[in-house]
């Protein structure tokens, strides 16, 4: 039951990833947010947060607060 619910998180960060990517190239542009969805889903905003935090440590506090405090 719990590889079920992980192979369904991962499929549906995929799809949404994928459909976001989509969304920025196509006239659905306010469907782009489905992508950043994804990499949540994903796991990725951790990752994102920190190499970005990395390459630009005078906005740390501000990127934080757009990814969520911690």
């Amino acid at each position: 039951m719990q590889r079920t619910k992980l192979v369904l998180k991962k499929t549906l960060g995929v799809l949404l990833l994928i459909l976001g990517l989509i969304a920025l190239v196509t006239p659905l542009t306010p469907g782009a947010w489905l992508g950043i969805v994804g990499l949540e889903l994903l796991g990725w905003r951790v990752v994102l947060q920190d190499k970005i935090s990395a390459r630009w440590p005078k906005h740390a506090e501000r990127i934080k607060k757009i990814f969520g405090g911690s």
